[in-house]
This record gives C-alpha cells, structure tokens and sequence, in this order.
C-alpha cells in the first residue's frame, strides 16, 4: 500500500491505516532544528576528545583516561583490531555522520540543490546504523558500578561532554524524518 505524505501540515504525523506504524512526520523548523542539534553535538564531541574523560585511583596509584585513549590503550595491549573498532564506532563514524547531516541540513535549509545531496542522504542513512555513541555511553555506565566498588572514580569534563553528546546525537537522527528528507530533496532537484 502507498501512501501520500505530501500534504502534511507543520505537527502532523502520518501514521500506517493498516498496522498504525508511524511512517513521518512535518515540522517546519525540522532543518533549523537539526542544523542546531548537529552543530552542538559537533562542538561536545570535540569537547569529549580533548579533555580528560575519567581518573581511577586505588592503593596509591592514579590512572587518567582520555576518549581517544581508550583505542590507544587498546592498541598498545596488542588488540590493533578491536582499537579501530572502538576509535570507528565511537568517534570518527559518528563525527562523519554529524557532518554529513550538517551539510545536508544546510543546503535543504538554504534551499540550494546540489549535486551531492542524493549520495549524501543515502550514505547518511546507510552508517547511522554503524554509530554505536549510546551503546559506548551505556557500556561506561555499566563499568563505573562495576569499578566503583573498588577504585575512587572521577569523571571529567569529557564524560559530561560524551553524555551530552549521545543525548545531542539521538536527538539529530530522531530529528531527521527521512520521508521528509526526501521529499525536500525532490522538490529542490526538479526547480
């Protein structure tokens, strides 16, 4: 069964006659939306990198962690394959996610058709999938129960910073509608 979507109006959402299954919804606002979330997420994620991200102190010794130096460290004890892994997922796929989406977001808000917005649109879609930020953030939560009984743990700057950003983060692929994404996209390539 098709569905029309076009005619949607700024709030409303088109929802499955059959099954109910939410298929999209309009906001006028959506690009200006997404275009703020994106950039902030950008700003903390850089944030989370520079910072120290937490300390552990136990029986005198003090140990320091930074967010890239969990691959490093990963690295160092001989696992290369799993310090990719780790720096791919929680880092660099999602920073090249946000700036994707920040371009996208961009040009639909500017109301310019580029070239490149069809392959964008399509590989933004194909690697949100790959982004594990929220699965790395609720990992660390989990760890810090397990390590807090025994080391005095201290979470930087970086640690808020990541929080926040994974918050940012779900909040951008939730604000990007893709029917109306599309749609957007559509209406610029035939002007």
């Amino acid at each position: 069964m098709v569905f029309d979507i076009a005619i949607l109006q700024d709030g409303e959402s088109a929802n499955c006659s059959r099954c109910g299954h939410f298929l999209s919804s309009y906001r006028a606002d959506e690009t200006s939306r997404v275009i703020a979330y994106t950039s902030s997420a950008l700003i903390l994620l850089v944030l989370a990198c520079s910072y120290p991200f937490m300390s552990f102190q136990a029986s005198g010794l003090e140990s320091l962690m930074t967010l890239p130096q969990t691959a490093l460290n990963l690295l160092y004890d001989g696992m290369p394959a799993l310090a990719f892994l780790v720096a791919t997922f929680i880092i660099f796929l999602p920073a090249l996610v946000l700036v994707l989406i920040l371009a996208l977001n961009v040009a639909l808000h500017t109301e310019r058709h580029y070239h490149w917005l069809r392959p964008v649109g399509r590989l933004i879609y194909a690697l949100q999938g790959w982004c594990m930020v929220e699965v790395f953030f609720i990992g660390v939560l989990v760890s810090l129960v397990k390590i807090g009984h025994m080391a005095t743990v201290v979470m930087g700057l970086s640690f808020w910073a990541y929080a926040l950003f994974s918050l940012l983060f779900v909040l951008t692929l939730s604000g990007l509608d893709r029917a109306q994404c599309w749609r957007r996209i559509e209406i610029l390539s035939h002007e």
